[in-house]
């Protein structure tokens, strides 16, 4: 019944509702709210750049609730673990293959407990890369070489993985990038300028095209 209802309700509201974004509250003891000034950041961007009007303040949203429904962009991040249980995982395949999107971003180590999670919610798929012609790479801002590095980690090149329902990307996970970190006031975590813009625009590409696919 869950399903069914799910699915009725999502029909409706996706194509009723403002474009808004929410963050995701996942189960895990992960801290799903660091970052506090990331998604404001972003939002005020978007609003100021790519003509979107969005509540300037975003609101949290739990992983196995229906309201997840309202919102065609969830954004999720943090550094530890992340479970989904069953109403978790029957609930957000229900919103991705009705309409919805969810970005992941790395803040420094999810990525085990991620990929566990999500195989979940989608068990015959593996996170794929995606290849730097994407249109999420050039919808508003053009990003030549993929997505861009805005903090160390360990290292390694940034990597934007996805998962797809009939040829959408539906999920987006950034990891080894941490465009949150880059989102944040600037005293948060003193990026350059030029560090923090392309952050921003990359961004402003995600909710772009989560809005618009």
């Amino acid at each position: 019944m869950k399903t069914y209802f799910a699915l009725f309700f999502s029909l409706f509201s996706f194509a009723l509702m403002a474009q808004d974004v929410a963050i995701l509250k996942y189960k895990g003891g992960g801290d799903w709210y660091s970052n506090p000034t990331a998604l404001p950041n972003l939002i005020a961007y978007c609003n100021a750049n790519i003509n979107t009007k969005m509540n300037p303040k975003p609101e949290t949203v739990e992983s196995g609730s229906i309201d997840v429904f309202q919102f065609p962009f969830l954004h999720m991040t943090g550094h530890g673990n992340v479970f989904f249980d069953d109403d978790d995982v029957e609930n957000l395949n229900n919103y991705l293959i009705s309409g919805g999107f969810i970005h992941i971003d790395d803040n420094y180590g999810m990525r085990p407990y991620v990929e566990k999670e999500l195989k979940k919610i989608f068990p015959n798929q593996e996170l794929a890369e995606i290849p730097a012609n994407h249109p999420i790479f050039s919808i508003a801002y053009k990003f030549t070489d993929g997505l861009p590095k805005i903090h160390e980690h360990d290292g390694l090149p940034p990597k934007a993985l996805g998962l797809f329902h009939e040829d959408r990307l539906v999920l987006l996970f950034t990891f080894e990038s941490d465009l949150g970190d880059g989102w944040e006031d600037p005293e948060v975590h003193n990026d350059p300028e030029a560090v923090r813009e392309k952050a921003l625009k990359m961004g402003a590409n995600i909710i772009k095209y989560a809005f618009e696919n």
